[in-house]
């Protein structure tokens, strides 16, 4: 598997577990504030991981194009 496509394989995995963990809190059986509260600390989860993810990607592209000079 070359890198394009690995990464879109992961990136697609990603978002699907996302999707899937967001209907099963939106059909759980408890109140709507519980829900409320448990979907936002899973977004700032999300968005704490998408953040390091992207500071990791930030600091591989330095050092290749570091590397090209």
């Amino acid at each position: 598997m070359n890198r394009d496509t690995s990464s879109g394989f992961f990136s697609g995995l990603l978002m699907g577990a996302v999707i899937g963990a967001a209907v099963a809190l939106l059909y759980a059986p408890q109140p709507g504030t519980e829900t409320r509260r448990i979907v936002k600390e899973k977004a700032l989860e999300v968005k704490e991981k998408a953040a390091k993810a992207a500071s990791k990607i930030r600091e591989s592209v330095s050092s290749v194009i570091k590397g090209e000079e």
